[in-house]
């Protein structure tokens, strides 16, 4: 049975038995409302407990009606969408229903009820075995093992073979090293690397490396990445290597920032984020539906049913895409997306508004108050990823225009600084401890004077790349400014940030750097501060900033950890 529900159309008929059990719960509520209206004209308030029955009604009948047909049962989506509009009818007019009104009323109710019944699952027929919140637990929202990290380096020369191995490794890659051809072949026997690290210059060639690579393909039902090294950069020595299948070639002496630059893309080591949409619905299932049909297409997905509560969700799950319901008890989709977009900080995500609305002149009005677009229920599958899919991209594509670094890739100095604040916010919500870290590039004016500013942007791409490779997901990282950098670490103490930014530093200082034949290294500085003892990110800012001071005032390359006595 979990096996089967790991695909999506069978999670969608796990939903949908769910939700045709709860039938019942839906239209219940809805025959006592109108029942207990019905019974309201002999109260002294009447005329406002009548008014707000029907918007109750409203409300009940225009949830049924768009989650129903959403999950195949049209005939019941139909009755409650006659209700509905004979509901929205009385809401319009601000006035109480008719005698002829209230005589549809009754009538569309026992269509309802008539519809209803002929879907219901006989009593204890068909057992509730799984709930909405595990539907879409990790056992049935499977997600891709991690990339492979495994390289193969051979190389004949064992004081470079060494080197290059640790250089790698700085990069979280681990790296099996060769010396004689005959190991290679023993070792892929036992394990499939993410790629291959291979000399071209061996004693039983001139072209070893490039011949026993061709030898190797061809027993290979998929080929195997390679990357060619080499002390010749001729172009004979290029075309064997071509002709081998090699996907780079890179003469020695390596510059293993280009290196890197190969085996990230060539290995996919970092995997694209997935977008983010933040499911704004009341409706349980329906939210349900919605995420499950997303995650298909590999969307991560964050449901709020209660719309009250968008704010923390904003801040912790920084969605790429809000879609929204447009009728929900508290506030309508309307009233929140003002409130949103008041905001900064989320002016740019876009809005989808969902709603069995078919007035074009509310649609436009929905869209006027800082919606993107408007979908009507109920909502096929492949209509709601098409419609969202486009967006998200181009919400992500735009975002990143705004808040990463042209240079390195990671988050700008702005807003870097707004996800201290949040993150500061959320650690305080939580009872949680937070570390933030300043870095500094040690002597760097130095390298650009003696290497050229080319070579310093190289060694601040290496210092990123470091940073992103050794690092948690869940870290957040930034570059600061010039040759500065920061990382934001959750629910990390003092302890732990220093032990980790220190194994850092020293992977970083291993590297060698390249430029116009000569070889060096590079260190950096490091200041640490911990929240709650620093009590805002203000204070958590100004003590690393502090620490780094100290750190440069004690010798540079080490990492300190702010205090009280750091002054």
């Amino acid at each position: 049975m979990t096996e089967a529900l790991n695909n999506f159309q069978s999670r969608l008929d796990v939903l949908r038995s769910v939700y045709r059990q709860q039938l019942p719960e839906r239209i219940e509520p809805i025959e006592a409302t109108w029942n207990r209206f019905i019974a309201s004209n002999k109260d002294e308030n009447y005329c406002q407990i009548a008014r707000d029955r029907i918007s109750s009604l409203h409300y009940l009948t225009h949830r049924l009606a768009g989650s129903s047909a959403s999950f195949g049962f049209p005939k019941i989506g139909e009755a409650a969408r006659r209700l509905e509009l004979l509901f929205m009818a009385i809401l319009e007019s601000n006035d109480l229903p008719t005698t002829e009104e209230k005589a549809q009323i009754e009538v569309a109710i026992a269509a309802l009820q008539e519809a209803a019944q002929s879907v219901l699952p006989e009593q204890n027929t068909f057992p509730q075995i799984y709930s909405l919140e595990n539907i879409c637990t990790p056992e049935f929202c499977a997600t891709p093992d991690s990339n492979n990290r495994l390289l193969f380096l051979v190389e004949d020369d064992p004081v470079l073979c060494q080197d290059l191995a640790l250089q790698i490794s700085c990069f979280g890659y681990q790296v099996n090293t060769f010396q004689r051809l005959s190991e290679l072949k023993k070792a892929l026997s036992v394990a499939s690397p993410a790629a291959v690290i291979m000399d071209i210059v061996f004693p039983e060639n001139e072209l070893a490396g490039t011949k026993i690579v061709q030898d190797i393909q061809q027993g290979r039902s998929h080929p195997l990445p390679v990357l060619f090294i080499s002390s010749r950069s001729d172009l004979m020595a290029r075309l064997q290597a071509v002709r081998a299948g090699g996907k780079a070639y890179f003469p020695k002496p390596i510059k293993i920032a280009e290196l890197i630059d190969a085996l990230d893309k060539l290995t996919s080591v970092e995997a694209t984020e997935a977008y983010r949409v933040l499911i704004v619905e009341d409706d349980a299932p329906l939210a349900a539906y919605y995420g499950i049909t997303l995650q298909q297409v590999g969307m991560e997905t964050e449901i709020v049913t209660d719309p009250l509560a968008i704010m923390t969700h904003l801040n912790d799950f920084r969605p790429d895409l809000i879609l929204m319901d447009m009728y929900m008890p508290g506030c309508n989709g309307l009233e929140l997306a003002a409130v949103i977009r008041q905001q900064p900080a989320y002016v740019g995500i876009p809005i989808v508004f969902l709603s069995r609305e078919t007035d074009f002149n509310k649609q436009l009005t929905a869209i006027g108050l800082g919606g993107d677009d408007f979908l009507t229920k109920p909502i096929e599958p492949h209509h709601l990823i098409a419609s969202v899919m486009p967006r998200v991209e181009r919400s992500r594509l735009v975002r990143s225009f705004m808040t990463c670094d042209s240079l390195t890739g990671l988050l700008n100095h702005t807003t870097l600084k707004e996800r201290l604040v949040g993150e500061v916010k959320r650690a305080s919500r939580l009872n949680a401890k937070l570390a933030f870290a300043m870095l500094d590039i040690d002597r760097f004016k130095s390298i650009n004077d003696t290497y050229g500013h080319l070579t310093g942007d190289r060694v601040l791409k290496s210092l990123s790349r470091l940073l992103k490779q050794r690092l948690r997901p869940s870290d957040i990282t930034g570059r600061y400014g010039g040759e500065e950098f920061a990382v934001i670490l959750p629910d990390t103490d003092g302890e732990v940030a220093v032990r980790v930014l220190d194994e850092i530093r020293i992977k970083f200082s291993q590297v060698r750097q390249q430029a116009d034949g000569a070889e060096f290294s590079v260190t950096f500085s490091c200041g640490i501060a911990i929240y709650p003892q620093q009590q805002d990110a203000t204070q958590l800012n100004e003590a690393a900033d502090r620490a780094l001071y100290e750190a440069k005032r004690q010798g540079r390359d080490r990492v300190i950890l702010a205090s009280n006595s750091i002054s």
